[in-house]
């Protein structure tokens, strides 16, 4: 089907919409907001018993309490804390909330609303909305003398102005905004009588640095409620869903309150339908996104069944390509389906999440920025373009449809390449036996502290020996030495060692009554505009010359163009015209296609759970058993690689030997990710190559690796004499890999986080390349004079753990190692041989369509399978 012309295509909302209805429109999104209602209390409500409140308001919506609700208020109301794991949609909101109203929020009238009692610590603004909104509605049902405030970075300067005069007694906030009222001089009066802290989707923070801030500011509430003279003092809860390692995530939260700690499980059933949208015809040699949207056909037939739909892609990318293959095909679609994703403008995204809760769009196209648990009622189903990669982001977002107790979760999978059929297959098995990934957290990450620091100094400030052992009190910093901390703290007072020549980077300043300060204002201001461990990449603003944001993009993919250039954004096709003051100034393009725009860090490693069930349902197929839909569709692409090859299995090391025109192809298969095979490809190809000189090309994914050479390998010596050794792991990695390069790339990171390189204020942020530059300054600065500088080993220690998975190498290292080899020799590439070639021609630089060459590779394939 031709697409409609541009000037006719929809972007994520409706466009072409009379003046009243948009001038409607956006008041409905304005009215949506969450704004705090009028301090009232119903007398007659509030003279009845709280319980019998409850009891009244859960039968008039036809709930029922269930059991781990019920335990939930118990353990508030004995003042234990504790973590709560359940699942999607259970009702976890009520059981924690209710349960501090019972405890905290008394049976009588008030004149005044409490002071601040709960804090509700969200990880997204879109969710910290609908929170809010969700607890302000509950304080007016029940009559609570409380108020509900709301504190973002999209909260407008009135309402932060009322909440600097007066706090409302919950504060639905986020990790960022949190530290922002840490850095406050009175932080410790208003937040003294803090009784309990509640964080939501506590799995989605305990990964990464922003759940390492959130102890570190658990800690100092902690023993803020001590100096208040309350004992035993603040009670945390957590909740959270889908988590493999519960006793981490536990003990992450909770280590720092002095309160009895329990576990809750909310074992009520979820019912969860789990199927795979499966294509007509399977090709027996795939390539990484083939498929992609010639199942646009089949989405589109199944949403139009639903009535209301998410589908989920992986990246930015691939959601801007679904939304315009979707409105291709269905025209008449327009303002009934829209794009969200986390680089579009505030008001569209709103106007979004508004039109999802009120049941007014048919589908949404989105990315991860709608996995958490806004509550989207009228979702029925919901579609996972490509492999989801990991069981809990599965059931993450399967939890997005039937968003209610009771209701059951449907999500449909939509592979993109036929080996993902075996990936979707193995998702459902693995869901039904529970294996859930774990979360593993930073260790003591010293960027995260030396903002925290300067953090702590603004807000009233600190003396070193309490502020040691407030921060020790973390799970993070459980092992921080005094060694760490007095550097930390020198970095902050004197720059180190190397920066001590220059006042801007003395941050603290020790007083006559031994306690730390920022001397200057300035100082403060500065730290305060660059609060958080969230780094992006530097955006550029994305704007109509007449006027209008459509949201930012990264400058990376913007520097590449010239004025004239298309490129598609939003859902719509835009020519540039110019770039000014971070700004790129576009208008509607005459063309409906345009270069795709690229995000960094999109894509996301096959997890070791669902690696791992993907080899055993191979496994299986290598015993003839195919009884489930997806392994019989792709049994003759199976039985191919069986009878020219072999098939992976649990405990057997599958590698094959190719000869071609290209060269000596050696494709292994560890089934350890993405990322891990980026490691073991550059490690095994240095290792071959110490032995006997040579040059390989490396291309990787989630299944294996290959390394193509000019002259042939005895890789079946090398193997027999160690090459899959994981000994001395670490050398042969910063040997293998421009470790150093590496290295200062994350630099530039842990320098934002820790205040070395300031960002800019508000709209006027610096770009990549100046940021780049100032780190990097730093970076060689500190390797030349100041060796010792604990930052440049953090550098190095994240490249290592996090870009490289280390332990996830050094694990499949040891696999291999303990495996049976199969190493075979094809006379041609094997189906799971063939997307690395595909992903290594991708990289190329040539004249000649890929397509056009991967074509004329598959006859050749497919009539050496026919003879």
């Amino acid at each position: 089907m031709n697409a409609p012309d541009d000037a006719k295509r929809p972007s994520p909302r409706p466009r072409r919409v009379p003046k009243t209805r948009a001038a409607q429109a956006k008041a409905d999104a304005a009215a949506e907001r969450f704004r705090p209602a009028p301090f009232a209390v119903d007398a007659a409500q509030a003279a009845r018993p709280f319980d019998e409140r409850v009891a009244h308001w859960f039968a008039e919506r036809g709930w029922e309490p269930f059991d781990f609700q019920r335990e939930v208020w118990r353990e508030i109301g004995d003042g234990a804390s504790g973590l709560l794991h359940a699942t999607t949609g259970a009702g976890k909101t009520w059981a924690v909330w209710l349960g501090a109203l019972a405890a905290f929020a008394g049976s009588k009238p008030r004149t005044l609303p409490a002071p601040l009692t709960v804090l509700w610590i969200t990880p997204m603004r879109a969710l910290a909305a609908d929170t809010a909104r969700a607890l302000q509605d509950s304080v007016t049902a029940l009559a609570v003398p409380w108020t509900v405030g709301l504190r973002t970075g999209d909260t407008q300067s009135a309402e932060r102005a009322r909440q600097n005069r007066r706090m409302p007694s919950a504060l639905v906030t986020t990790p960022e905004s949190l530290t922002l009222m840490l850095t406050r001089a009175n932080a410790g009066e208003e937040l003294a009588h803090v009784r309990l802290v509640v964080v939501d989707e506590w799995h989605e923070l305990l990964g990464n640095k922003r759940g390492t801030q959130t102890q570190l500011a658990i800690a100092h509430l902690a023993r803020l409620a001590r100096l208040a003279h309350r004992r035993p003092g603040v009670q945390v809860w957590g909740l959270s869903a889908t988590l493999g390692n519960l006793p981490l995530a536990h003990d992450a939260l909770l280590a720092p309150v002095r309160t009895r700690r329990v576990t809750v499980r909310g074992v009520q059933p979820k019912t969860l339908i789990i199927d795979t949208l499966i294509p007509d015809t399977i090709e027996r040699f795939p390539w990484g996104g083939h498929l992609g949207v010639r199942q646009v056909g089949p989405v589109a037939d199944e949403i139009a069944r639903a009535g209301s739909s998410l589908v989920f892609t992986n990246t930015r990318s691939q959601s801007e390509i679904w939304y315009r293959a979707l409105l291709e095909l269905r025209p008449d679609w327009a303002g009934l389906i829209a794009l969200h994703h986390g680089s579009l403008d505030q008001e569209v995204r709103e106007w979004v999440e508004l039109g999802l809760k009120n049941g007014q769009l048919k589908a949404v196209v989105c990315t991860s920025s709608l996995d958490l648990g806004v509550d989207f009622l009228p979702v029925e189903r919901v579609f996972q373009i490509g492999s989801p990669k990991g069981v809990a982001r599965l059931m993450q977002r399967a939890g997005r449809s039937g968003h209610a107790p009771g209701r059951a979760s449907r999500v449909t999978l939509v592979p993109t390449h036929a080996l993902e059929l075996v990936e979707a297959s193995a998702a459902r098995c693995a869901v039904g036996e529970n294996r859930i990934e774990g979360r593993e957290m930073p260790g003591k990450p010293l960027d995260v502290l030396v903002q925290h620091l300067v953090t702590i100094a603004i807000g009233g400030g600190f003396t070193a020996p309490e502020l040691f052992d407030e921060v020790r009190t973390t799970r993070a910093y459980r092992d921080l030495t005094q060694q760490e901390f007095d550097w930390a703290l020198a970095f902050v007072e004197r720059g180190g060692t190397s920066l001590a020549a220059y006042p801007d980077y003395h941050r603290v300043l020790r007083g006559d009554d031994g306690v730390y300060r920022v001397p200057r204002e300035d100082l403060a201001r500065r730290h305060r505009n660059n609060v958080g461990t969230i780094v992006a990449n530097a955006t550029i603003n994305v704007a109509y010359m007449t006027g209008g944001r459509i949201g930012a993009m990264e400058e990376s993919f913007i520097s590449r163009l010239k004025p004239g250039d298309v490129f598609t954004f939003g859902g719509r096709a835009l020519e540039l015209v110019r770039v000014r003051d971070m700004t790129a100034y576009v208008k509607r393009a005459s063309s409906s296609r345009g270069a795709m725009p690229q995000w960094a860090g999109s894509r996301m490693p096959l997890s070791s759970e669902l690696a791992d069930a993907t080899l055993a349902m191979l496994a299986r197929a290598n015993d003839g058993i195919y009884d489930e839909p997806e392994m019989r569709a792709v049994r003759p692409l199976l039985e191919l690689q069986a009878q020219w090859s072999a098939l992976p299995a649990p405990g057997m090391l599958l590698a094959e030997s190719i000869r071609s025109r290209e060269g000596h192809h050696f494709f292994c298969y560890p089934f350890a990710g993405r990322t891990a095979h980026i490691g073991l490809g550059s490690l095994i190809g240095w290792r071959a190559a110490r032995e006997q000189p040579g040059t390989f090309s490396i291309s990787m994914n989630d299944y294996g690796f290959e390394l193509l050479s000019a002259r042939p390998f005895d890789w079946e010596t090398l193997i027999e004499d160690g090459l899959f050794s994981a000994e001395r792991l670490e050398h042969d990695i910063l040997a293998s890999l421009n470790a150093s390069e590496l290295a200062a790339r994350r630099f530039r990171e842990i320098a934002r986080v820790s205040g070395l390189v300031f960002q800019g204020h508000p709209g006027q942020q610096k770009s990549a390349r100046q940021l780049q530059a100032s780190s990097g300054l730093f970076y060689e600065v500190f390797r030349k004079h100041d060796s010792g500088n604990l930052l440049l080993a953090q550098a190095e220690q994240e490249v290592m753990l996090q870009e490289l998975e280390l332990e996830r190498m050094r694990a499949a290292l040891r696999r291999m190692s303990a495996s049976r080899l199969a190493l075979t020799h094809p006379k041609k590439p094997t189906p799971f041989a063939f997307p690395l070639i595909v992903a290594r021609l991708r990289e190329k630089v040539s004249t000649e369509k890929l397509s056009d060459r991967v074509e004329r590779m598959l006859a050749d394939l497919e009539k050496a399978a026919r003879t």
